[in-house]
């Protein structure tokens, strides 16, 4: 199977490299000094789970530039989706498929637009990594985790080999969804309520659900989430809500976000694609999501920008 990694970054390009080691045909688009280090000394990825170096079969800064691929891993970050997504046509095989791999719920709408129906899966990932030189992943945490689906549900003849892909590649647990679209919104209730309850109120995990008040608000911001994803035909129940309190009281109790990290560090964040969106779904639903839109606003007025769809 040949697979293109667009963002070969701390996820994409930990994911792609374990691919490569199973035996896939990897492609690499990247960019700068990241690519030229990958081009001539290999993808270094060093892991609890094992260190390795490999060496994908072409390199590229252009998708035009490469033959197509069976599958693409989008591990850009969630704000630049949508411009990644309308140049992956010529890297797309005939019956080519496009893997997602940011948080939210928004990215195969993304890839659909600019690529036609039926070339998005649906996918999410959990996994502690960063790029600490160019070419070099470190992994630190975390059993790194992808799971997958069409979003129409059940299995299908490329989902079942990209299984297989993943199957055969080391330090990765991979898992083929029967409905993929829930198991996003799972995710997505989770880190978006809790990062929404954090960030506007400077708060760790332990402290929202230590505080009376900021426990409210985080199932108050989860209820809206279910709301939102159940006027989309998703099946989220109360047992979910539950399901990711206690998830949170599983987490380190000084545990933040990484959008809320973000925002605090005046760097672009996931702002849009995570609260911007329950706002921007809730709307175009006409679902009343009123603390989603209340944090929003107040972000927005202390200067958290975007560099996505809010951005000026």
């Amino acid at each position: 199977m040949r697979i293109a990694v667009v963002g070969a970054g701390a996820v994409g390009g930990y994911f792609g490299g374990r691919l490569a080691q199973g035996g896939a045909e990897l492609v690499v688009i990247a960019r700068g000094a990241h690519l030229e280090a990958i081009r001539h000394a290999g993808l270094r990825l060093t892991s609890v789970a094992g260190d390795a170096v490999v060496h994908p079969a072409e390199c590229a800064e252009d998708p035009a530039a490469v033959a197509p691929a069976d599958v693409v891993l989008l591990g850009v970050k969630a704000w630049q989706v949508a411009g990644a997504a309308a140049t992956l046509r010529p890297l797309l095989a005939r019956d080519g498929c496009v893997l997602p791999l940011q948080n939210g719920v928004e990215a195969p709408g993304h890839i659909d637009r600019a690529l036609g129906p039926g070339h998005a899966l649906g996918g999410l990932c959990r996994i502690l990594s960063e790029v600490v030189a160019p070419g070099t992943i470190k992994h630190s945490g975390i059993e790194p985790y992808v799971a997958f689906g069409e979003l129409a549900g059940g299995p299908s003849a490329r989902t079942r080999r990209l299984l297989t892909a993943f199957e055969a590649a080391p330090g990765v647990r991979a898992e083929l969804v029967p409905d993929i679209r829930l198991a996003m919104w799972r995710k997505f209730l989770l880190i978006t309520s809790w990062g929404a309850v954090g960030a506007s109120n400077g708060a760790t995990v332990g402290e929202i659900l230590a505080v009376p008040e900021l426990r409210r608000r985080l199932l108050d911001a989860m209820g809206e989430i279910r709301a939102v994803g159940r006027a989309q035909g998703v099946s989220l129940t109360e047992d979910d809500i539950r399901d990711a309190v206690q998830v949170l009281e599983g987490a380190p109790a000084q545990g933040t976000t990484s959008m809320q990290r973000d925002l605090a560090a005046g760097r672009p964040s996931e702002l849009d694609a995570q609260i911007g969106a329950v706002v921007r779904l809730g709307q175009d639903l006409g679902v009343p999501v009123p603390y989603h839109a209340g944090v929003l606003r107040s972000l927005l007025a202390q200067g958290a920008g975007s560099p996505g769809r809010l951005a000026g």
